[in-house]
């Protein structure tokens, strides 16, 4: 698994942990709900800004997106 694809399953996990819909997210983060969906697709990558972005809209800390669950 790359690193793309464990941030699409990270972020699509905390997303639901949270409540949120693609929509309500990308609201958050300043982000279209199509790049949201694309990335928990793993069809986009997400540039270090974006990143930052979405774990600053979800409260959590960036890595919490890039890392492998065990």
């Amino acid at each position: 698994m790359d690193l793309k694809e464990t941030m699409a399953i990270n972020l699509r996990r905390i997303r639901h942990e949270k409540n949120l819909t693609q929509e309500e997210l990308a609201d958050l983060a300043g982000l279209s709900a199509r790049y949201i969906g694309a990335i928990e697709r793993a069809d986009k990558s997400a540039t270090v800004t974006v990143l930052g972005q979405i774990s600053m809209a979800l409260g959590v800390e960036p890595a919490d997106l890039l890392t492998k669950a065990n």
